[in-house]
């Protein structure tokens, strides 16, 4: 009878410790701040700021919550996300950007590291965070920046002369990027999750994140081609960062990794699991390149109707760029395949590009111009040209280190003419070196290989590469020029001409049979 009696009192401790603990996460959990409650109408017409701010520092006073943002259209200017705030969007809800340039506002960094590069990056975003924690976006619903209106709106003015820009582009007819707001701006933040929603048509960039840290941006589909500069995601000096299961449609370079402050890098970044289409380019690094690039991995990537590379790695500003793994890449009519360049815009001295593996690579490159069906393209490349071959080029006495291509497979168009652009292999010293340009694939002119162009590198490997062409080219597969340790093995060319790999002052060559049938050392 004790022990039945035992037995019961344990089973009962045991009941009122599990209500007490259901009893504490219940309490333990964030508060939900719905906006309605706040004063935010969802009529898409009424400016909400005020009423949105209000809930979100509602929230974070209160040591953090999740704002709500029920179905119906919410119409704001910038607001600001705080220190354990979350922003959840109900199916159906909608977060419109103003259009009214007057309602944003241009976030401060007081304590923001000093970069040498000009502030050619806008300040002003629909939705802003400073040194938050602990911080999100999720949900089923839409921010859309409504950006073409907000850019024409942005444009009037300077044209009235009640807000001039400065910098106006004359050429392009269109305000500069630091006076069109972005969608997000995110500067030196800690944990941020963003997930779920549908994000885009801004102004100017998209998503933008500086001197951040534990970054995931999951499962969102990012569709940013309303003007220029629509960049999809940009990721600046950051640490642990992943990007995954993304569908991504940006008029300029969709996923943007970007370097503009000395000391700081880009460390431990992971993209994998996204559909891409650019006006620009698919995946890239470098725009601006002051810190560096470490230890990126890329995989599991399908591109299509993308207008320049589909991975483009460039480092110009004195930046280093190391350990970068590239795996299992499809993209479908897409301008350049592959992109790898050390130069020397800027900066005391050349930057480094080392230690890159691609490998798994399938790429369809099409005659014509693969993004003639957006409204706003990229700048045409501006000179008649033979299609581009992907190409690895660092400048003299600067050499790019210790490259892998594996598994690689590339059809070309072909057509190639010597009546455009022609360059003989016997004036290869002709290629322009370009030490000092922006770093861009056509930034060479004419290529003299259809496929592979390498100049000024050391320690490249190349195993199982397939070219193809539609038609017939008159250049050879291969030109290296200025190469040291070359490894060629299994490789599967066209037939139609014999000299297929040139070589120019390469040393240290190891070719399987195949290959070496094919070789003319200049």
């Amino acid at each position: 009878m004790k022990n039945i009696i035992r037995f019961s009192f344990s089973i009962l401790i045991m009941f009122l410790l599990g209500a007490k603990c259901i009893e504490q996460k219940v309490e333990n959990k964030p508060k939900d701040y719905l906006v309605t409650n706040f004063g935010a109408i969802p009529d898409g017409k009424t400016l909400n700021t005020k009423a949105l701010q209000k809930a979100i520092d509602a929230a974070f006073k209160n040591n953090g919550g999740q704002v709500v943002f029920p179905k119906g259209r919410f119409l704001s200017g910038s607001i600001q996300l705080k220190s354990n705030v979350t922003l959840y969007f109900e199916e159906g809800a909608v977060l419109l950007g103003s259009t009214n340039p007057k309602d944003y506002y241009k976030m401060e960094f007081p304590d923001r590291p000093t970069s040498p590069k000009k502030d050619d990056n806008s300040q002003l975003a629909l939705i802003l965070a400073h040194k938050a924690n602990n911080i999100a976006l999720k949900g089923k619903g839409e921010i859309d920046g409504q950006g073409l209106a907000l850019a024409i709106a942005v444009d009037s003015l300077h044209h009235a002369g009640i807000a001039v820009d400065p910098n106006y582009n004359t050429r392009r007819h269109r305000p500069n990027e630091t006076m069109r707001p972005k969608l997000f701006r995110f500067s030196q933040c800690n944990t941020i999750l963003i997930e779920g929603l549908k994000v885009g048509q801004a102004a100017c960039w998209g998503l933008s994140f500086e001197l951040c840290s534990n970054l995931t941006i999951n499962k969102l589909k990012i569709v940013n081609r309303a003007y220029w500069n629509n960049d999809g995601i940009d990721i600046t000096d950051c640490k642990n960062v992943k990007i995954t299961n993304c569908d991504i449609d940006s008029a300029d370079d969709a996923i943007c990794l970007k370097s503009y402050y000395p000391g700081y890098f880009n460390d431990s970044v992971y993209i994998a699991n996204c559909t891409i289409r650019s006006s620009a380019s698919a995946i890239k690094f470098g725009t601006a390149s002051i810190g560096g690039f470490k230890n990126i991995t890329i995989e599991d990537i399908k591109v299509f109707d993308t207008f320049r590379s589909a991975i483009a790695i460039q480092t110009v500003d004195g930046g280093f760029i190391e350990n970068v793994s590239v795996n299992n890449i499809t993209a479908e009519n897409t301008g350049n395949a592959i992109f790898l360049r050390l130069g020397h815009r800027s900066g005391e001295k050349p930057g480094s590009l080392k230690n890159v593996t691609i490998k798994n690579m399938k790429v369809q490159v099409p005659f014509g111009r693969p993004d003639i069906n957006y409204d706003l393209r990229g700048p045409e490349v501006d000179f008649f040209h033979n299609p581009f071959s992907s190409a690895i080029v660092g400048i003299p006495g600067y050499k790019i280190e210790n490259v892998t291509l594996e598994n690689i497979e590339i059809n070309y168009p072909g057509k190639a003419s010597k009546g455009m652009a022609y360059m003989p292999l016997s004036r290869l010293d002709l290629v322009p070196e370009e030490i000092t340009a922006s770093p861009e694939f056509s930034m060479f002119g004419e290529y003299p290989a259809y496929g592979l162009y390498v100049r000024h590198a050391q320690g490249i490997r190349l195993d199982n590469i397939k070219f193809t062409l539609d038609d017939t080219d008159f250049r050879p597969a291969f030109v290296f020029d200025d190469v040291k340790t070359l490894e060629i093995n299994n490789i599967t060319l066209n037939k139609d001409t014999k000299e297929q790999i040139i070589l120019k002052d390469t040393e240290n060559t190891t070719l399987d049979a195949e290959a070496s049938t094919l070789v003319e050392k200049l």
